[in-house]
């Protein structure tokens, strides 16, 4: 049985366009990167030459899987393209990411990297940042209470994200605060402002960072682009 349904498939091999020969290639996390890794590892087995750098051991235990040489960013100057997906995605190609948890090393991958590409379902496309309700906020164990009230004055309604009634730990060894939103008239600002908040490692807000998103849906793979008016 496939690991993936046909509109992940299609987006996946349709990003494949992106990568180059030789390239460095960022490994993103969640169903649809995990599409990609699995149709990449497909082309590295016919004979393509790439070096894939992971956003989190679950990428990095796929990758292995699918036979993609793999390395770290210690290892290279840049990335040529990283291939990822997200939670929502805004008319100017804006994100709102880390429901998988993986958003601090997503974040840095997409930053040294030349090109984002997000795969996406029609349903993650959103008018406003935070239709959906949610802003994950990585932060710091020690500083996690302290943060969960703080981000209350910032017309936050945090959570902190649990597992089996534990705290839930990324590949960081911080938790994740989901935070209850309404839809942003100023994600910039708030970015800033939970930034300005000692204890907060990073937000899923990805503004200014995608160069193409994806979007796949029943009538097959359409291509967006962020033009430098649309950069969040």
């Amino acid at each position: 049985m496939s690991h993936t349904d046909p509109t992940l498939e299609r987006i996946a091999n349709r990003a494949l366009d992106f990568v180059p020969a030789g390239g460095t290639i960022g490994l993103g996390t969640g169903r649809a990167a995990a599409a990609f890794i699995r149709a990449l590892g497909t082309r590295v087995r016919q004979g393509l030459r790439v070096r894939g750098v992971p956003t989190s051991q679950a990428a990095t235990l796929l990758g292995r899987e699918f036979g993609i040489p793999l390395v770290s960013l210690d290892d290279v100057e840049s990335i040529d393209v990283t291939v990822d997906g997200a939670d929502e995605v805004d008319p100017h190609l804006n994100l709102i990411k880390g429901y998988g948890g993986a958003l601090v090393r997503e974040k840095v991958v997409a930053a040294a990297s030349r090109q984002e590409i997000i795969l996406v379902g029609s349903e993650k496309l959103v008018p406003v940042l935070g239709s959906r309700g949610k802003l994950p906020v990585e932060v710091i164990p020690f500083a996690a209470a302290w943060c969960l009230r703080r981000l209350r004055t910032l017309d936050c309604d945090p959570v902190l994200r649990t597992v089996d009634g534990e705290p839930f730990v990324t590949d960081n060894g911080n938790h994740i605060l989901d935070c209850g939103i309404a839809p942003l008239v100023d994600p910039a600002a708030l970015d800033r402002a939970l930034h300005a908040t000692p204890g907060v490692v990073d937000t899923g807000l990805f503004l200014g960072i995608a160069t193409v998103v994806l979007v796949s849906d029943t009538h097959g793979v359409r291509e967006m682009r962020r033009t430098d008016a649309s950069a969040g």
